[in-house]
């Protein structure tokens, strides 16, 4: 997957406020986390997930702009709950903006609720708070 930071970092560019740098992805990978990517030709959806103590943290994870709305973001985040599932967590957690409607609208299909509000947890440029959901696994 180091090979394919460039590519998903400009992805990141694309689809987030605050976007991660390619560094950030980097430490992910260095750190042992469970970094995937899917292709057709190039890389159009990744995952970031971290899984420790019986607990999944869904880090990061988006859809390029020309793939959104065609299911993919559904697939990503179902392959992420059966990573976590696989590595025998009890309960997979991550935040979302609480203007980003449409990645609700799939974390809650998904069995996804809101445990609670983190204030000012995104930073500059674009100051907002994060939701947390939660799903028991």
């Amino acid at each position: 997957m180091l090979d394919d930071v460039p590519r998903v970092a400009l992805i990141e560019a694309q689809v987030s406020l605050s976007p991660w740098s390619q560094a950030i992805f980097r430490d992910c990978l260095q750190a042992g986390y469970q970094c995937w990517v899917y292709r057709q030709v190039n890389v159009n959806a990744y995952l970031v997930l971290s899984c420790a103590a019986r607990e999944a943290h869904l880090l990061n994870i988006a859809v390029q702009p020309e793939w959104q709305a065609s299911g993919l973001g559904g697939r990503i985040l179902d392959f992420a709950i059966e990573l976590a599932r696989q590595e025998d967590v009890g309960r997979m957690f991550l935040e979302v903006r609480p203007s980003n409607h449409r990645a609700q609208k799939l974390y809650r299909s998904r069995g996804f609720s809101l445990l609670h509000r983190r204030k000012a947890y995104y930073g500059p440029p674009h100051q907002e708070d994060a939701m947390v959901f939660s799903l028991d696994l």
